[in-house]
């Protein structure tokens, strides 16, 4: 099998200049890679729901989750479900974001995944794991598909299980 991080393009000055953008979407076309990738973010964990991230996270959440046997919930940007919500927001780098889920989304006691592509600063993934313990669920790991380990975001996740398959 093709070694599926060999499917992650870099992107130079995207989306402004002096990023470099690390492209994912010619892995998830490569039906064995995004196959090796699902099974590997929730390889040896058992859980019952998995929580994919606004908004690339939710290609990798749900069939990880479908995978797993388990429950898919996303967590949307603020204004973005229908529902009554939980909400936490947290601080980017110019400014700052609220991420939501709904409030019936979790019982007491539900096994949580969650699932993002990429681990940056920590902030997003953060304000994540808050919303599910708000509900009284519990978090089994925090699951990525890659981390920028330059950005220090694991950091801003002290005590919990970090998986990242890639780290750069």
């Amino acid at each position: 099998m093709t070694d599926w991080t060999a499917l992650i393009r870099d992107v130079p000055d995207y989306p402004k200049p002096g990023i470099l953008f690390k492209d994912i979407t010619p892995l998830l076309a490569d039906h064995a890679a995004f196959t090796r990738v699902v099974a590997e973010l929730g390889d040896g964990l058992e859980f019952d729901k998995v929580v994919g991230i606004e908004a690339r996270g939710f290609i990798l959440a749900a069939p990880v989750a479908y995978r797993g046997g388990a429950g898919f919930v996303p967590v949307r940007k603020k204004g973005k479900l229908p529902a009554d919500t939980f909400e936490a927001s947290y601080d980017l780098e110019y400014g700052s974001a609220t991420i939501e889920v709904h409030a019936d989304a979790f019982a007491p006691g539900d096994r949580v995944l969650v699932v993002d592509d990429v681990l940056a600063t920590g902030g997003t993934a953060q304000a994540a794991v808050d919303l599910v313990r708000r509900t009284g669920a519990e978090i089994v790991a925090v699951s990525f598909l890659m981390e920028l380990s330059f950005l220090s975001g694991r950091d801003r996740l002290p005590g919990l299980d970090v998986r990242a398959l890639l780290t750069v």
